[in-house]
């Protein structure tokens, strides 16, 4: 979780300045690398399958920060990872 923004589910659990409805996203034939941080050399926490879904919850500087699926790891990859 980060400290502005948060999946729209923890409204009234969390304080933030920003909850954000997740847009759900397919993970592109070459699959993805979840990363702790928007940039290519940030620590490495998972990686999502080609076809899984990312719901994204925000995008800046070509990467996006959101959830595996509905229950998994959150972070960042990028979103050329993702189908259009």
């Amino acid at each position: 979780m980060r400290g502005d923004v948060a999946h729209i589910r923890y409204a009234g659990q969390v304080f933030v300045s920003h909850y954000a409805i997740p847009m759900p996203r397919t993970v592109a034939a070459a699959g993805a690398t979840l990363r702790t941080a928007g940039r290519a050399e940030a620590e490495e926490i998972g990686t999502l399958a080609a076809g899984e879904t990312f719901n994204l919850l925000d995008s800046a500087g070509g990467w996006g920060w959101g959830q595996q699926g509905e229950d998994g790891l959150v972070g960042y990859l990028p979103l050329t990872a993702l189908e259009p």
